[in-house]
């Protein structure tokens, strides 16, 4: 059973890969500060919250200065040691109703995309484990080769492509938006932006584009490859796309429940005219 893989995993799992796109080492961000989640926390809760946050910083500032002491530093240096540990937490997203709404829309719509994309291939990875007329069994060499496959994409697509690089990148610019100033075609296309498709520095969408027309091109060369191994490629691709689902809706999640933005990740987005 073959399916023609859409478009828009040929742009998606292309954009998965990008090596020179922005890093990020998955962090979890501090306990949440925005307005908007503490909007919707009761009274009660939130000064239960405050009470430990401002336990946890006093706690962070005693060790600094015992550490300091131990070391012979002055004040000078605590105040260095502060910021730096200040400047690890992130940028506060100051949430609000419509800027949730759109970056619901951003990062959601992707996922969209993502799923819709596995759904197709899918039924083409797992064919040579069906009972259809027809079907040859894999034979040992060609399960072994499945199977590395399968792993070589969850760590090259999925880890590294997604994790580190794609998805933090579609989480932080889909949060840039905001329906008081975006323009309404950011709004409309919010998926695409988030991608870094368009209003993005020259560079990024460089690299967006140029990568998912040459990923375009593969994709095109690997649906004539024969039975089993373009089931065998489509194998890795549903994992990778997998992980960079779950990759996208987990650091959204952070993100949405902190109210802070992805540690350490330019939103890429150009530089403000005069």
């Amino acid at each position: 059973m073959h399916s023609r893989p859409s478009f828009s995993l040929i742009g998606i799992a292309v954009l998965s890969n990008i090596a020179s796109g922005f890093s990020c080492n998955a962090q979890v961000p501090p306990l949440p500060t925005s307005a908007f989640i503490r909007n919707a926390v009761p009274t009660s809760a939130s000064c239960s919250m405050n009470s430990l946050n401002k336990n946890i910083f006093q706690q962070r500032d005693e060790d600094i200065v015992s550490s300091l002491h131990a070391r012979g530093g002055d004040s000078t240096e605590l105040g260095a040691s502060a910021a730096s540990s200040d400047a690890a937490v992130g940028k506060d997203l100051n949430l609000t109703t419509g800027k949730v709404l759109a970056s619901l829309w951003g990062s959601c719509g992707m996922v969209y995309i993502l799923v819709k994309a596995i759904k197709r291939v899918l039924p083409i990875a797992l064919e040579p484990f069906t009972k259809a007329e027809g079907v040859v069994p894999l034979t040992q060499f060609q399960l072994a080769a499945y199977i590395l496959t399968c792993l070589w994409f969850a760590y090259v697509e999925g880890y590294k492509g997604f994790q580190l690089k794609f998805s933090p990148l579609v989480v932080s610019r889909s949060f840039t938006l905001d329906p008081s100033s975006s323009p309404i075609h950011h709004l409309i296309f919010a998926p695409f932006y988030s991608m870094a498709l368009f209003h993005a520095t020259k560079k990024r969408m460089i690299v967006s584009w140029s990568v998912s027309i040459g990923v375009a091109a593969v994709v095109a060369a690997v649906k004539r490859l024969p039975y089993p191994w373009r089931n065998i490629v489509d194998a890795g691709v549903v994992v990778g796309l997998t992980w960079g689902t779950v990759s996208i809706l987990g650091g959204y999640i952070i993100s949405l429940a902190t109210g802070i933005a992805p540690i350490d990740v330019d939103p890429a987005l150009p530089e403000k005219k005069q």
